[in-house]
């Protein structure tokens, strides 16, 4: 079987795998956060914390939730490493370095997942479970939270109420985050994948001197990495590591964890707004970007230049041979266009062009599917601007599920678009105008740029995923990344759950003839425009001093 058509099957299989899950799963997360039952362990969930999950909050009070635990968590965290070296289980390593912990605590707690370290030899085993597995749980959880929110805004109806954060937290957690990601560390273990907790042991020698591994809790880690679209890796080789993601097998089963939840959010929406159809024009939107960005990555991946590419089939440096050219660039794509940032390939050696497409992937605003919640509301702010410039070209006041688009809406909607490039941008300009950072490059070119350009878009988009081609472990990316993650991952939010409350008081307006069909094709493909000019728009010129310049030389 030829290398194209393994990784063509593979694609093939995957969409299989989706499209049966898309229906029941979708459906359960609908009846998740529509129902008023409160299961045992909930309730005493909410009585640690002192939470009442049968208040309805108004945004604000929501917003204040989701920023009150937020911080709460980065505290812990950064606590947690900074005692590392005096807690059982630490394998020996001592407590990480101010601006390291700090770096760490806003990554994971901001759903990025970047590692400014070598994981098995920074992190004992009760950082690893007790302090970064949990956040892979709870900081997904807070995305599907804010979506929801969101959604319940088109929903509703002369209110400001969204919910309750908390009860919406609780719920994401232990009804969808967890029983998924029970069964599918059995399928990693399975697969090869290990879960333990032993200490450090000797494996053999190589190059003159001893090789050392130490082992853990790899697979549950593993799965809730991928399933709540966080990346962080167990070891520094991350998903490529053959303890995380064994073989093919394992591979696919990775990257449909990725995909699974984002994709049926759309139906969650359809089902909580009272119109399939509109969730399946979201679905359209996601899907239509996804195969196209899959398509182009193996093509420019497998083209053939020279006799070093042909005897291999394609561009397989950085590739793991177990992967392949095919399973390799579906995961890279899949985990830039989610909010994942797990790697099981080198994307600093792919193509120019290849490393250009996982770098668009993020600078969508990581929409298709996005992260699990934070790719749903991204997608729906798009639409609300979408719908917004078909007003504008019609002459008609624009709406979108029967609520009008006015000033205020389109207010919070640009200015959510707003933030990300402003950090990416902005942080990549200052690096590069100063000598400190760009001593950290390991090339210097285009190349190098595309590793600072890389690191900020990784970082302000809740990414995660590295050129790693850049010593990103020094105080400057330290800091300034940890920044950008922050204020990437929760001002969007302010506008989000602020558009959501304008949403839910407004009085639903009439479906007329000159009403916008948005559950329409023909809407899907204004909504793929309008993302891709707006991205276009902002990033190109970023885009054609590195990943461009480099392809076109090659």
């Amino acid at each position: 079987m030829s290398p194209v058509l393994a990784g063509v099957l593979q694609l093939l299989a995957l969409i299989v795998a989706l499209g049966l899950s898309y229906r029941p799963l979708g459906d359960y997360m609908a009846r998740v956060y529509s129902s008023e039952k409160h299961y045992k362990p909930e309730k005493w969930i909410y009585k640690a914390i002192g939470a009442n999950p049968n208040v309805e909050m108004r945004w604000p009070a929501y917003l204040r939730g989701v920023l009150a635990f937020s911080a709460v968590s980065v505290l812990f965290l950064y606590l947690l490493q900074r005692v590392q070296g005096s807690l059982p289980g630490s394998l020996g390593f001592v407590s990480i370095d101010p601006d390291q912990a700090f770096n760490t605590a806003a990554s994971f707690v901001a759903n990025t997942n970047w590692q400014s370290y070598y994981g098995e030899q920074a992190m004992g085993h009760v950082v690893q479970t007790g302090g970064l597995a949990v956040q892979n749980f709870v900081s997904a959880a807070v995305g599907i939270a804010v979506a929801v929110a969101l959604v319940r805004g088109f929903a509703r109806s002369r209110t400001g109420e969204l919910g309750n954060f908390w009860a919406d937290l609780v719920r994401g957690t232990v009804r969808i985050l967890l029983p998924v990601a029970v069964i599918g560390a059995l399928v990693l273990v399975a697969c090869g994948a290990i879960q333990n907790f032993a200490g450090i042991h000797e494996v053999g020698q190589f190059m003159g001197g001893s090789q050392q591994w130490n082992g853990g809790a790899v697979a549950s880690q593993e799965v809730i990495k991928e399933l709540g679209t966080n990346g962080g890796g167990y070891f520094n080789a991350n998903s490529a590591h053959p303890f995380e993601n064994p073989n093919p097998l394992s591979n696919l089963f990775e990257i449909y964890l990725i995909l699974v939840i984002p994709f049926a959010l759309t139906r969650t929406f359809g089902r909580m707004v009272g119109s399939l159809k509109q969730g399946y024009a979201i679905l359209g939107t996601m899907a239509t970007i996804w195969v196209v960005f899959t398509g182009l990555m193996m093509w420019t991946e497998f083209a053939h230049n020279g006799p070093a590419f042909d005897l291999a089939g394609g561009a397989m440096e950085g590739k793991e041979t177990r992967f392949g050219i095919g399973g390799s660039s579906i995961f890279a794509v899949a985990t830039t266009l989610t909010s994942t940032g797990a790697v099981n390939s080198f994307h600093s050696s792919y193509t120019g062009f290849g490393g250009g497409i996982t770098m668009l992937g993020m600078q969508l605003g990581e929409i298709a599917p996005g992260g699990v919640g934070s790719g749903l509301y991204g997608m729906l702010i798009m639409a609300v601007i979408a719908v917004f410039i078909a007003g504008l070209m019609v002459g008609r006041t624009p709406e979108y599920l029967g609520k009008k688009i006015g000033t205020r809406q389109i207010k919070f909607a640009a200015c959510y678009i707003l933030v990300t490039p402003t950090l990416v941008l902005g942080f990549t300009a200052v690096a590069m105008a100063l000598d400190t950072p760009s001593n950290s490059m390991t090339n210097s070119g285009a190349h190098g740029f595309s590793e600072i350009l890389y690191a900020y878009t990784s970082g302000a988009n809740n990414n995660g995923s590295a050129f790693a081609g850049l010593n990103a472990d020094t105080q400057w990316f330290n800091s300034t990344i940890g920044i950008a993650m922050l204020l990437g991952r929760f001002l969007p939010m302010v506008f989000v759950l602020a558009l959501a409350g304008s949403l839910a008081e407004q009085t639903p307006v009439p479906e007329t003839a000159g009403t916008l069909r948005t559950e329409k094709p023909l809407f899907t493909g204004l909504l793929v425009g309008t993302i891709l000019i707006i991205t276009g728009l902002t990033y190109f010129p970023a885009l054609a001093l590195g990943p461009l310049a480099e392809g076109l030389a090659a």
